[in-house]
């Protein structure tokens, strides 16, 4: 069975978590409800989540302070956030949302279908990425010596090579997803297309340093 993705929607009005569930419930992941900074900081302790959904105008901590946090922690630093805000005060406003680490920013009242297609993007993202992290622990175990004796040892060549065609497939996809985002010249969405492909690169460094003849040694 295939573990859901959470989704954090931090928002002080729970008219808006409500519309906010209702537009992302087709998704059918986990979606986690914070009326707070605070609340969404203490949520990110103990859950890893896909996409954080963040209100700008909270009282007390606002969007930009709580993503300040999130952004300085080495657990969630990396975790998308896409900033919610029913005032628009101009560029100025929207270029501290990125400063604060946004990957999107969302002016009130959005389109459902946008909102929803852009979760879904960071959703199958952080899925992939999951996959990709299991395989490769998976595969360490292997190479460390997790081999019982007498076992074949081209079988741990042979789950390389899987791993390598599943990596391929994902940076084909990635590729393709850039291409689709240049065309749309999202700054933000090409943004975090790019830190995907990084991902995908020292990911693929570390398959090939696993590769027979690249330093590790032979069994």
């Amino acid at each position: 069975m295939v573990q859901k993705a959470k989704i954090l929607l931090v928002d002080d009005r729970p008219e808006n978590l409500l519309a906010l569930e209702a537009i992302l419930s087709a998704l059918d992941q986990t979606l986690v409800r914070a009326s707070s900074g605070e609340e969404a900081l203490k949520a990110l302790l103990t859950d890893d989540f896909a996409v954080i959904l963040l209100d700008v105008q909270m009282p007390g901590m606002d969007g930009f302070e709580t993503a300040a946090h999130i952004k300085r922690r080495e657990r969630t630093r990396d975790i998308p956030i896409i900033f919610l805000t029913a005032i628009n005060h101009g560029p100025h406003h929207t270029f501290r949302g990125y400063a604060a680490g946004a990957v999107d920013y969302i002016s009130k009242p959005f389109d459902p279908w946008v909102l929803r297609a852009k979760v879904s993007v960071f959703v199958e993202l952080y899925m992939k990425n999951c996959q990709l992290r299991e395989q490769a622990s998976l595969l360490r175990l292997q190479l460390e010596g997790g081999r019982p004796n007498g076992e074949d040892p081209t079988e741990a060549a042979g789950l390389l090579a899987e791993l390598s065609a599943r990596l391929a497939a994902v940076e084909e996809q990635a590729e393709a997803l850039s291409k689709q985002l240049d065309e749309s010249a999202d700054a933000a969405a090409v943004a975090t297309a790019a830190h995907l492909e990084r991902k995908l690169t020292g990911l693929r460094r570390a398959l090939d340093a696993l590769e027979p003849g690249s330093g590790t040694p032979a069994g």
